[in-house]
Parts: structure tokens; sequence; C-alpha cells
């Protein structure tokens, strides 16, 4: 197994993403637990470099995007966004629409393995990816309406991979829901029980490893052409992405975000919630 650094952070500052290959298969963790792997721009940036490493490396036949602690990633860092908002300085870093192009376009297939629970942006990490698996204790909610934002740049992988009716009800309602229900709705391609997740990943990456590079990569371009999944044409997903980022910004800089932000804070119900 080999390991490569993902960013140029000081040596006292261990990094936020973890990149290994073994067996032509490269793993990029998630590793800050202490934010609940939270898509801080520092995290971003590290995702980004592993990514683009892994999708470089001729070694390289699939890639697992995986999280470490009890949740695989929570989504947006409120207080990084509410920091900015107010003028703070944030390092520049790749916004979620590049990530997810990284992921979507890539010529190496993704799996997202998830270790625990997926929010917000967290979960338009798993819908960008070509296969998802998750434990069966896993929980899965679309929380920015209850923050006062909408979850408008995830809507454009996550509405490609859900069906149209539970999508309604997620997105609306911000609910918890389980594994078992994101996999019935297309989110994920199988929830697992918790004890039978190793067996099964290696058999998904068993079937990578026995198969051959170029087919891979074009197999995966050739879904795109039909329109599957998450892979639509890439001009139409950089439309779409550019129209749901002007919204997510409109959003994020309202009242309601504000509120929405102090309530999370502060373990409130916000002003609105009757």
């Amino acid at each position: 197994m080999t390991q490569h650094p993902t960013s140029p952070n000081p040596s006292d500052d261990a990094p936020l993403v973890r990149l290994s290959v073994d067996r032509a298969i490269a793993t990029i963790t998630l590793d800050s637990p202490r934010n609940r792997n939270a898509l801080s721009a520092r995290l971003r940036s590290e995702l980004s470099k592993a990514l683009a490493d892994a999708m470089a490396d001729d070694a390289v036949r699939g890639v697992v995007l995986t999280g470490g602690g009890p949740v695989f990633c929570a989504g947006a860092d409120l207080k990084e966004i509410g920091a900015a908002l107010q003028g703070a300085p944030i390092e520049p870093a790749p916004e979620l629409p590049e990530i997810f192009e990284q992921i979507m376009g890539g010529p190496k297939p993704v799996i997202a393995v998830l270790n625990g629970a997926a929010r917000a942006g967290g979960i338009g990490l798993v819908a960008a990816a070509d296969i998802a698996l998750a434990p069966k204790s896993a929980t899965f909610a679309f929380t920015e309406v209850r923050i006062g934002v909408v979850p408008a740049i995830i809507s454009v992988p996550v509405s490609a991979r859900m069906h149209s009716r539970q999508l309604s009800r997620y997105f609306l309602t911000g609910e918890l829901f389980d594994a078992s229900a994101a996999a019935k709705a297309g989110l994920i391609t199988q929830a697992v029980p918790d004890r039978e997740m190793e067996h099964a990943v290696d058999a998904v990456l068993q079937g990578l490893r026995g198969s051959a590079p170029r087919a891979l990569s074009r197999t995966k371009q050739l879904l795109g052409d039909l329109g599957g999944g998450a892979q639509a044409a890439p001009d139409r997903r950089t439309e779409a992405f550019t129209r749901m980022g002007e919204l997510s910004a409109e959003f994020f800089a309202g009242e309601d975000a504000a509120e929405g932000r102090m309530a999370f804070f502060e373990k409130r119900p916000p002003r609105w919630a009757q």
C-alpha cells in the first residue's frame, strides 16, 4: 500500500483527507471527525487534490470515498460560512460543483462507502458517486430547509439518482430517513447489514480489479452518454451547477439562513418552527 500526501499542510497540522492505494484501488478518507467531516474550504481543497491524484494514477482502477469517525459527512461547514458572510478571510478552495464534477466526470469509477450518517452536501458526494454502499445503521437528511437555505447545488447529482416522489418528500421536509429508504429511493446502491459491509465492499472492488482499465473508463463514459444516473452530459451539468450556485448563494446570505445557523449552534428551534 502506498500513501500519498494530499495537501501542503504544516507538519504539525494533520491532513483532513487521506489517500492510499492498494491493489489498484485508491481509498480517499475524509478525516476531520472533530466537525463530522464537514466540507470546510481546507477539506474541499484536500479532497479535490486527492481525487485529481487518484484519477491521474495509471495504477488505479477505481476510487473508494469513505469517512473517518462515526459520520460520513455532515455537509457544509456552517461556522466557516457564517464567518465568511461576516467578512472573515477564507482560504481559496474548490467549490462543491467542481468536486462533484471530478467525481462524475472523472475517468475512474467512484464508490462511496459510507461509515455513518450523511447530511446535506455530504449526500451530494454519495449521489455523485457511481456506486454507493451504506450500512443499514446509516441515516440521511436534507437539512437545508430547516436552517433556512435551499438544497440547490446538491440537487444536480441527487435529482438524477432519487425517484421524484421521495426526492420531493425528503427535500421539502428535511426529515431523517434510513439506509433502506435511501436504497428504495435510488440514492444508494445497497443498504448492507453493518456486519456485512466489508464483504459487500470487497465484492464490488473485486469486480473492478477484474475489469480492463480502458473498458472501465469507457463504460463509465457510456453511462453518461446514455444519460444514466448523475452522469448527464457535462455541458448540462455545468449549466445546472451555475444556476444552482446562484440560488444557493442567495439563500445562504439571507436572514433565514443566519437565524438557522444561530439556532443550530444554540441547539434550539429556529424562530419559524411551530
